[in-house]
């Protein structure tokens, strides 16, 4: 019997699908961005109005909020499956509630809103194919939060993820929420700020809580997306191809 050469692996081209990935990366601010100006005001004036020390008191919530979070993740899938209008619906719920007394409500539906917003990144890393309660899917699912804050100035893509793979252990764990409660603090102090006078703050938070969950929803989307197409095609050439797609347009002189 002659030998015959293997048949080559048939994969697609992910050329479209990273192009369609990166439009969506650079839409998804605006929608949040929208909400605030609907709102009217200054988010910057509204967060130099928080007291002093505040922000540090936020962060410190934030980082105890990602540990729980991340201790009660692997009973997500005992949860209840939010659908597409569920979650922020629910969302705007919890919002809202925050918001009905000002800060200290605020402050105390932070965990909450936290919690939820996870359960939806679960479901994203779920949907491209992930165990939701692998300990590296569960630790991939903490670090979409450090995608650049919805209403921060755009960064550029944050392609760490598709670097080294970390090991779970507990100083990896810590490291993970080191370097992403900063980020998500900034973005939930100005949630904050717009929460922080009663009754209407409950708009403010039931708009927000909304937004900010359909924005982290999809960056992670983007985020597991991109790494099913790396585990099929290398992280190099997908991760070169996203960030040629989203870089900004150069102006060239005549």
């Amino acid at each position: 019997m002659e030998d015959t050469a293997p048949l080559p692996a048939l994969h697609h081209d992910p050329a479209p699908e990273i192009a369609a990935l990166a439009l969506r990366y650079k839409r998804a601010n605006g929608p949040l961005i929208a909400v605030m100006n609907r709102l009217g005001g200054s988010i910057e004036a509204q967060v130099a109005l928080l007291p002093a020390g505040l922000q540090d008191q936020i962060e410190g919530l934030t980082r105890i909020a990602l540990e729980q979070s991340y201790r009660v993740a692997g009973a997500g899938r005992l949860a209840p499956r939010l659908g597409p209008r569920a979650a922020p619906a629910l969302a705007a719920l919890t919002g809202a509630a925050g918001g009905l007394g000002g800060l200290p409500t605020a402050l105390a539906e932070l965990p909450f809103t936290i919690t939820l917003i996870l359960h939806s990144i679960r479901g994203a890393a779920t949907a491209e194919g992930f165990d939701p309660d692998h300990d590296i899917t569960r630790l991939e699912c903490l670090r979409v939060f450090g995608a650049a804050s919805p209403l921060s100035v755009d960064e550029g893509v944050n392609t760490s993820f598709l670097g080294a793979r970390l090991t779970l252990t507990g100083p990896a764990l810590q490291r993970v929420i080191a370097a992403v409660a900063p980020r998500l603090a900034a973005a939930l102090g100005q949630k904050l700020a717009a929460q922080a006078v009663p009754v209407l703050g409950a708009v403010a938070g039931a708009t927000l809580n909304a937004a900010y969950l359909g924005y982290y929803r999809e960056m992670a989307q983007i985020r597991f997306a991109l790494l099913r197409l790396a585990q099929t095609h290398g992280n190099g050439p997908v991760l070169a191809a996203f960030q040629a797609a989203t870089a900004p347009a150069r102006v060239t002189r005549a």
